[in-house]
C-alpha cells in the first residue's frame, strides 16, 4: 500500500472515541451521516472481523493498515462501492476514497465498471501462501488427530493419472498391517480414498476409471472377491456423490474396509482425500456409518486451511 499523508492519518486518529467502540458509533459521534437503512442492512451482513473494526486508542498508529484490511474483507464479502465501504468502516467519504485509491494503486483492489473488486496482487500472494504450505504439512496434524480418535490406520492420497498415490500414512495401534505405504499406487476406482477423489467427476468418467481399475487388477486374486460389477459400482458412486464420502468394502485388500472423504483447495476442486481403514472385526458397517461425519470433519478442516470455503446460501439483493 502506498504511503498515506501523515496529516490525514493523524486527523483520523484524533477522531477515535475515548473507549473501544465500533466505527459505526465513531462515525455518528463525529457528525457523519448514518447510512440509510439499505446500507445498514448490507453492512450488518458483511460480517467484518471485529479486530479490524474495533480500533482502540492504543492502536491508532496502525489504524490505516487495519482499515485497509477491513476494506479488503468487505470487498471479499461483496461490497463494491465507496459509499458502502465507508458505511462498513465508519469512515468519511474522503478517507474511504484515499484508502481505496491506495489499494488500487498497489493492486490489492482493481476498479471496474460498477465499483471495485479484489485485485491481482492478492492472487499472487495467495499462490505464494499455498506454495509455502504443502498439503502434507497442513494435513498431518489432522491425520494424527484422526488416528488418536479412531486407533485405526489413516491415509492421505492424491490423484496421479488413473491411480491414487499415497503421500502420508499413520499406522493404527491395533497391531494390524496393511500393504499400503507412502509412495504406493493403487487404481482410483478400487480404493475408498481413490473413489473420494472421483466424486466430482461425471458418470462417464466413473465408468472409465472403473474399467481401468479392472484391467489393472485383472491378474490379482481376491479371496473372497468383493469387487463390484459395473452396475453396482455406478450405483454406489451415485450414493457416495450425494453423501460426500466413499467406502472401500474389501475391494482392494481382503478383510480391509475404509471410510474416505475428499479434500478441496481454494478453488473448490478436489485435490486429495483421506481415509480411516481397519479390518472387519474393527470396521463393521455400523461403525463405518458412524465414522462418516468424523472423517468429513477432518477433511473439511484441511480444506479450509487450503483456502476452501463452503458455498454460502444465496442472499436477497438489497434494493437501493
Amino acid at each position: 500500500m502506498s504511503v498515506i499523508d501523515r496529516r490525514e492519518e493523524t486527523r483520523d486518529a484524533d477522531a477515535l472515541p475515548s473507549h473501544p467502540s465500533s466505527p459505526h458509533t465513531a462515525a455518528r459521534s463525529n457528525g457523519s451521516a448514518a447510512p440509510h437503512s439499505g446500507q445498514a442492512a448490507q453492512c450488518d451482513s458483511i460480517g467484518l472481523p471485529s479486530t479490524l473494526l474495533d480500533v482502540t486508542p492504543q492502536q491508532a498508529g496502525t489504524q490505516t493498515l487495519l482499515r485497509g484490511l477491513a476494506i479488503l474483507e468487505a470487498a471479499a464479502a461483496g461490497v463494491r462501492d465507496l459509499r458502502t465501504f465507508g458505511a462498513a468502516l465508519g469512515t468519511t467519504r474522503s478517507t474511504t476514497h484515499r484508502l481505496v485509491s491506495s489499494l488500487v494503486q498497489a493492486r490489492y483492489l482493481r476498479q471496474v465498471q460498477g465499483g471495485y473488486l479484489l485485485g491481482p496482487k492478492l492472487i499472487e500472494l495467495g499462490t505464494i501462501a499455498l506454495e509455502q504450505m504443502p498439503l502434507t504439512a497442513v494435513a498431518h496434524p489432522h491425520l494424527e488427530a484422526l488416528a488418536e480418535q479412531t486407533l485405526d490406520t489413516i491415509h492421505l492420497g492424491v490423484r496421479d493419472g488413473d491411480d491414487v498415490l499415497y503421500i502420508d500414512k499413520i499406522p493404527g495401534t491395533r497391531g494390524l498391517e496393511m500393504r499400503s505405504r507412502v509412495g504406493h499406487r493403487m487404481p482410483l476406482a478400487s480404493t475408498g480414498i481413490g473413489k473420494a477423489m472421483m466424486l466430482d467427476l461425471t458418470p462417464d468418467a466413473w465408468r472409465s476409471l472403473f474399467e481401468a481399475s479392472r484391467r489393472a487388477l485383472a491378474g490379482v486374486t481376491f479371496k473372497p472377491d468383493n469387487r463390484p460389477d459395473s452396475l453396482t459400482f455406478m450405483q454406489r458412486m451415485t450414493n457416495y456423490s450425494t453423501g460426500g464420502y466413499t467406502f472401500d468394502l474389501e475391494e482392494n485388500e481382503a478383510s480391509i474396509r475404509c471410510v474416505a472423504a475428499p479434500v478441496r483447495d481454494a478453488s473448490g476442486a478436489i485435490v486429495a482425500a483421506l481415509s480411516v481403514a481397519s479390518t472387519i472385526p474393527y470396521m463393521s458397517l455400523e461403525r463405518m456409518d458412524e465414522l462418516i461425519p468424523v472423517v468429513q470433519r477432518e477433511a473439511r478442516a484441511i480444506s479450509e486451511e487450503l483456502g476452501w470455503r463452503a458455498p454460502q446460501p444465496a442472499t436477497r439483493r438489497i434494493k437501493r
